[in-house]
């Protein structure tokens, strides 16, 4: 744990920066990564523990690979509710510290959290009573092994989502406040045990290291636990710092939740339409030759591919907290350019990682899945297309990112429909099956789509390139016209 005192001492030229200085002149980049850096580094982390991670359950059965590939979906929907939530309360906060309101941003952290609590546990009930259901709609009928295997690991992840609610609540009301170092070593703790306990309740036996040999489960307990303690260290923590006592034994205030929640509810509705198309773009993929190997390549590429997005979203979140601190100063032009320096410096690191993995893709999934010859041929011809678009991907995320801060929410959700609904999810049925092909039957009579050029996961993994570069151009076009500038939170 470390001292408020030294996060204080540490962050003290950014908050002159942020609150002393109002001239123009200040070094956008320098005042950036004065904020994105430590969140950078514990991206970094976190890609390190979703490749170790894949290395674990890589290892296993290819029915587990698939289970896991098709948890994806879910997992990612799940984690972005908190996501949420900690972006309604982030916003509110760095709104309130940017305006010099000590009482306002401590009382909206203390709800924020409390809110983060009753959802974590709502959210994680949904999960363990829809578990065998999302198994049955997400993976092919005949692979019986990948959908118990599913079903087992999401009802042991959904003990996780309580700590995760909390975690990402107080990691976003530190943030909003300018710190981003005390998450940095928290979460960086986290992940450190979180691989340790990988590395104890996946398999019997690594190298001499005893196991519990508790396969996927153990994968989704190990979160769990680690999880759970890097909740209260926070809890604890933040008690040191600005944000005093954050926790409070009740549900929030009426007037709070809703205030949170009008910047929260927009960005879950963008997490849902995201997922959900995730959603049917894995459907897509259960009726294309293969379709259990395509499920968890996409699983393994989508780990490699963090490798390129990673700074992205360490410097979306500094946007955030900075065009947040801004507007609360009164200074829309020193928000949009810190939110065209967030972008522009995010598409610069996203291209030069994109490089290497377009050229190491192969031997990078054969270390995460040792031998599975078709399963490494599937994830390559992904990642080398995704990689064309990346850097539209990283603008779309960093400028969504600057928006949410400003309280804006609502147009990244359109942003998302229409390249995900309106796009993706029609262009992978179109590219990937071939015309009338069954997908389901209703009255006797089975339904599918009038056209189709039958190419397979080659298909579906040409649709999710495509869109990744249209979330990007349409987030430039949007960002550029500056109507999150007039948002009120």
């Amino acid at each position: 744990m470390v001292p408020w005192s030294f996060v204080a001492l540490t962050s003290r030229p950014l908050e002159a920066d942020l609150q002393e200085d109002p001239e123009p002149r200040e070094h956008a980049g320098r005042v950036l990564w004065a904020l994105a850096w430590p969140a950078v580094a514990l991206n970094s982390l976190q890609v390190l523990n979703t490749l170790l991670d894949r290395f674990f359950i890589g290892h296993l059965p290819e029915a587990a690979i698939t289970a896991h590939g098709a948890s994806t979906s879910v997992m990612f929907l799940l984690f972005t509710l908190a996501i949420s939530v900690a972006t309604g309360t982030t916003a509110v906060v760095s709104r309130a510290f940017g305006a010099g309101n000590s009482a306002e941003f401590r009382r909206a952290s203390r709800e924020g959290l409390s809110l983060a609590f009753a959802c974590g546990l709502l959210v994680a009930a949904v999960a363990v009573l829809t578990a065998r259901a999302c198994s049955s709609a997400l993976l092919p009928a005949n692979d019986h092994a990948a959908q118990a295997l599913m079903a087992r690991f999401l009802t042991v992840y959904a003990s996780a989502l309580p700590p995760i609610f909390i975690i990402q609540v107080l990691a976003g009301s530190l943030r909003g406040i300018g710190d981003t170092r005390s998450s940095m070593v928290i979460s960086g703790l986290q992940i450190f045990l979180h691989m340790a306990l990988n590395c104890v309740l996946v398999f019997p036996h690594l190298g001499p290291i005893p196991g519990a040999g508790l396969g996927m489960p153990g994968a989704a307990l190990a979160l769990s636990i680690s999880a759970w303690v890097s909740a209260v260290v926070y809890v604890v923590y933040t008690r040191q710092t600005p944000l005093q006592s954050a926790w409070v034994w009740r549900l929030p205030h009426r007037e709070w939740a809703v205030r949170i929640l009008k910047i929260a509810a927009p960005q879950a509705l963008m997490a849902l339409l995201r997922i959900s198309s995730l959603g049917a773009f894995q459907v897509a993929l259960k009726f294309v030759p293969n379709g259990s190997t395509a499920i968890g390549a996409m699983s393994i590429a989508f780990a490699i591919e963090s490798i390129m997005i990673m700074p992205s979203f360490g410097l979306a979140a500094a946007a955030g907290a900075l065009v947040g601190q801004s507007l609360g100063m009164r200074r829309p032009d020193r928000a949009e350019r810190l939110g065209w320096t967030a972008g522009a410096h995010g598409a610069l690191v996203t291209a030069l990682l994109a490089i290497p993995v377009f050229f190491f893709a192969g031997p990078m999934a054969s270390m995460l899945l040792g031998d599975k010859r078709e399963m490494i041929a599937t994830t390559v011809q992904l990642l080398r297309l995704l990689v064309f678009t990346e850097v539209g991907f990283a603008y779309a995320m960093i400028l969504f990112g600057a928006m949410q801060g400003a309280g804006d929410t609502a147009r990244p959700t359109w942003i998302s429909l229409v390249a995900l609904w309106g796009v993706r999810v029609p262009l992978a049925y179109i590219l990937a099956l071939h015309p009338h092909q069954p997908l389901l039957s209703l009255a006797g009579h089975s339904l599918g789509i009038p056209i189709g050029l039958g190419l397979g996961a080659l298909g579906a993994w040409i649709s999710m390139a495509i869109t990744q570069g249209i979330q990007g151009v349409m987030a430039l076009f949007v960002y550029r016209q500056g109507s999150w500038k007039l948002k009120h939170v």
